[in-house]
């Protein structure tokens, strides 16, 4: 298994129209995002990264929703992802789209996020599928003018141990868009066979379990004998 964490990070895309298939992708993450943004409430939503910026997310009752990323347009905060500028326990969900496949340290960035992030937060992390279809189609792509970006994609079981170490409860994990050249994402095999498909999306939710002190009984202390009921007397 090669290492999370790489000297220098990937350069990730400003749009994504820079990636092949880029608005399909686009177009497929929000519909699967669709029936867990109505579930989402509280003050701030945060994107991170210029992929994030771009997923429309109006149907979230969230009302201040802003966008961070080191430089790109319709940002409203510039910052880097590995020290997110804000206070502990203060946004209400988080957006990752796409943003680990760039990230020279996922682990840094995800305890970045838990910090940030209230009790019961919500994270929503996608990413691409290394077993899928489209791997093929990339290595394809490798060979052509423009080059394609260059990225690492991870597995689901991975990710998910990631989250489990920051005590996050997975609501949600799988993948989907089978065929990304196509715009319904191959909808028949989306059904049958979702597991071949090119991207996958986490939906997690932060939890925090309380550390009660309980303090320990006197185990040296004699135990009273208590009389037994209906007793008698010998003499």
């Amino acid at each position: 298994m090669k290492p999370a964490r790489i000297p220098e990070p990937l350069v990730a895309p400003a749009r994504w129209a820079e990636l092949p298939w880029g608005d399909n992708h686009r177009a497929a993450i929000e519909r699967q995002l669709q029936p867990w943004l109505a579930k989402m409430f509280g003050f701030h939503l945060l994107k991170v990264g210029n992929l994030s910026a771009e997923i429309n997310t109006d149907t979230c009752a969230i009302s201040h929703q802003f966008n961070m990323a080191l430089q790109g347009e319709n940002l409203q905060v510039m910052g880097e992802a590995l020290q997110l500028p804000f206070a502990p326990d203060s946004i209400d969900a988080c957006l990752l789209a796409h943003s680990l496949p760039w990230c020279g340290d996922p682990h840094r960035l995800l305890r970045e996020i838990d910090r940030v992030l209230i009790d019961d937060g919500w994270l929503i992390i996608t990413g691409f599928n290394p077993l899928s279809l489209a791997r093929v189609g990339r290595i394809r792509t490798l060979f052509r003018k423009p080059r394609v970006p260059q990225w690492r994609s991870f597995t689901l079981m991975r990710q998910i141990d990631w989250l489990a170490l920051l005590n996050f409860e997975v609501m949600h994990c799988g993948c989907f868009e089978v065929l990304p050249w196509q715009k319904s994402g191959g909808r028949l095999l989306n059904t049958h066979v979702p597991a071949l498909g090119c991207l996958q999306m986490i939906v997690a939710r932060k939890r925090t379990v309380p550390l009660t002190f309980t303090p320990m009984k006197n185990l040296r202390k004699k135990p009273q004998l208590r009389p037994a009921v209906g007793a008698t007397r010998q003499y």
